[in-house]
């Protein structure tokens, strides 16, 4: 009982620490893309080629993504909310990845599959532990 009582706590720090990772991941990519296109088609070139409207749509779901994976566990109000965000967060860098395949730019998907990664780890995990 001690033994699975500690690879439960281990598991959720883990997961947290994974949280505050992507969380951030994904706050800095909102701040990014609420900047001015002009500075930010520099960094990033495809932002330049799409509408603000959709630039700035993205910029929320980052955002909604991040609070997503903070909150519920922060405020214990709905934590299954998190693993919602995490898929949401999946689909996202999904969607991303083949974005940047049919641009050419598949060099640049690195960023995109960490992050798929560790959203994929922290569904998985915290699914874990609700059943604990």
């Amino acid at each position: 009982m001690i033994k699975k009582q500690k690879t439960s706590r281990t598991l959720n720090v883990m997961l947290w620490i994974a949280q505050s990772i992507l969380a951030i991941l994904l706050l800095s990519g909102a701040a990014m893309k609420f900047m001015p296109v002009e500075k930010i088609s520099v960094m990033m070139p495809w932002t330049g080629q799409v509408p603000v409207f959709l630039l700035r749509l993205l910029a929320m779901i980052d955002l909604l993504g991040a609070l997503g994976l903070l909150l519920p566990g922060l405020l214990h109000i709905k934590p299954v909310l998190v693993i919602w965000a995490c898929a949401g967060i999946s689909i996202l860098m999904l969607s991303a990845i083949v974005f940047h395949i049919c641009r050419g730019e598949a060099n640049v998907i690195g960023f995109n599959i960490i992050c798929l990664l560790m959203a994929v780890f922290i569904t998985i995990g915290r699914i874990k532990r609700q059943e604990i």
